[in-house]
């Protein structure tokens, strides 16, 4: 699957090439990989590349948002084009429980162009992904820019309103079996299994 990122989070048009990302099928989980314009603001993180870096996104990354629309349950994945990443798993709007996870990840820049690979394990995603959405930051102080997959639309945005990326009510239609056919299985994570212990999710399957 391949998505291409054209609009603000606010539904205006951006004002260069589209960030591409496209997510490809593996046995131990999906390949997501980057392609994009090449900003370098701000600069790089001080944190090594190959490992997470917490509050990745105030620096120019890629994201990708699997989501467990039932439950609120949902994974998120940050590359940055200088080599590190940030991963969390998050149950509520915005609530990260756990974070800075490993991730086999690499980048490339090329001048003013970006690439990146990433292997996101099958452990990290929630049961039943249902929801997805991608977005895109770079730039500093007022000329900070805010890039999304499936944006807000014009019509519902109110005065003084900020971007924010866990607005899951945007997020769109999507299922893994998409990525890895129709008979494929997820395999279940031990990760998530301590949030689905709790009874307030059976209401997802009544």
């Amino acid at each position: 699957m391949r998505f291409t990122i054209t609009k603000t989070w606010d539904s205006s048009p951006v004002t260069h090439q589209g960030i591409t990302m496209s997510l490809k099928p593996d046995d131990e989980g999906i390949l997501m990989e980057v392609n994009a314009p090449f900003f370098n603001d701000p600069p790089s993180p001080a944190g090594p590349r190959g490992k997470p870096y917490n509050q990745l996104w105030n620096y120019e990354v890629v994201e990708a948002f699997f989501l467990n629309s039932c439950k609120e349950q949902y994974l998120e994945v940050e590359l940055c084009p200088h080599g590190q990443h940030l991963v969390l798993l998050l149950a509520g709007e915005g609530k990260a429980w756990k974070k800075e996870l490993d991730l086999k990840y690499d980048s490339t820049i090329d001048d003013q162009h970006w690439e990146g690979k990433a292997l996101v394990p099958w452990r990290y995603f929630p049961d039943d992904v249902t929801k997805f959405n991608a977005y895109a930051i770079h730039g500093s102080g007022d000329k900070r820019v805010y890039e999304a997959l499936y944006p807000i639309p014009k019509e519902q945005l109110k005065k003084g309103q900020l971007p924010n990326f866990h607005r899951l009510e945007y997020f769109e239609d999507f299922s893994l079996n998409l990525i890895m056919g129709n008979k494929w299985k997820q395999p279940r994570s031990d990760l998530w299994m301590p949030v689905d212990g709790t009874k307030k999710w059976l209401a997802c399957f009544v």
